[in-house]
């Protein structure tokens, strides 16, 4: 089963005419380098609802996209489908579709007129542990049709689930968005000190986005205070990945169902997101874990 979930693991994670190379050519594709060979995986999520946590992640997904980068998203809040609301589409076939009923991801992937990808998520998709070894199989031959991608982002569901733990654990880099609201900022410690109680070498980047701030000084003083606490209670580093100003073209984009960054690319929230991707692309891409391992993960459980 290990070696399953490794080969798995390179197959999903290299691109498509580095994976036909076969085991032949495997010391060649390790020679190229992380950002030219590999699929980085992003995983969002949120303390509590509310703080935003879909719209970063649809708009991210678009300045990667304008950097040339070829991006899946993934809605992973099971039972809450949003980033296809949130693109005004109404997709025909979700994940669902894809386990239970035979569809593959070619058929429920939908490209958006924005230039990036998206895999709608629905209720049911808990059931995941639960699949026969046929589904199982099927499945996992499934997600190596995503090999194409540069980035998938993964849009979790708000809160502590072990469904969103074990996408976290499956990401490159695991973002977490919080606002300067203490609630918000409570939950989003409490999401980082599970985090660290559930994974004692957890081999990943966690990082910190602020959003819908007044100013730069404000979202330096939330951001300092959880890094510093993570790091003096949990001894866990947490990057301050950015910022997001409270923007009303935001809102407005909400309700015209279109992401803010192609309402107004030059307002202040598309220039944050904008400057966020930037700052994403200068870090190094860690070379484990990886999509399928998540999956073969939640196949063990049962």
């Amino acid at each position: 089963m290990e070696d399953q979930a490794e080969k798995l693991r390179e197959i999903m994670r290299k691109k498509p005419e580095t994976a036909k190379e076969g085991e032949k050519n495997s010391r060649q594709a390790g020679l190229l380098t992380k950002k030219s060979s590999k699929t980085r995986i992003i995983t969002i999520t949120s303390g509590k609802g509310g703080v935003g946590k879909t719209n970063v992640s649809v708009n991210m997904a678009l300045a990667y996209a304008r950097l040339g980068k070829k991006v899946v998203v993934m809605d992973a809040d099971l039972g809450l489908a949003n980033v296809n609301i949130m693109l005004n589409m109404v997709p025909r076939f979700n994940l669902y579709d894809m386990i239970r009923k035979g569809k593959t991801m070619k058929e429920i992937m939908v490209e958006t007129d924005y230039g990036i990808s998206i895999v709608a998520g629905a209720l049911g998709i808990s059931q995941i542990a639960n699949l026969s070894d046929e589904e199982r199989q099927n499945f996992i031959e499934e997600l190596n049709t995503l090999s194409f991608a540069d980035i998938i982002i993964i849009d979790t569901s708000a809160g502590v689930s072990s469904n969103v733990l074990d996408f976290i654990a499956a990401a490159d880099d695991a973002v977490i968005i919080t606002t300067p609201e203490p609630t918000a900022i409570t939950d989003a410690y409490g999401i980082i000190k599970i985090i660290a109680t559930e994974y004692d070498n957890l081999d990943m980047e966690l990082k910190l986005v602020v959003n819908r701030v007044k100013s730069a000084a404000e979202a330096k003083k939330v951001s300092d205070r959880m890094t510093n606490i993570a790091g003096q209670f949990l001894n866990l580093k947490v990057d301050y990945l950015g910022f997001i100003y409270d923007d009303p073209i935001v809102s407005q984009a909400v309700l015209r169902q279109r992401p803010f960054m192609v309402i107004d690319p030059k307002c202040k929230a598309s220039i944050c997101v904008q400057h966020i991707v930037g700052k994403m692309e200068k870090s190094d891409l860690r070379d484990s874990g990886g999509f399928t391992s998540m999956f073969m993960r939640l196949f063990k459980k049962n």
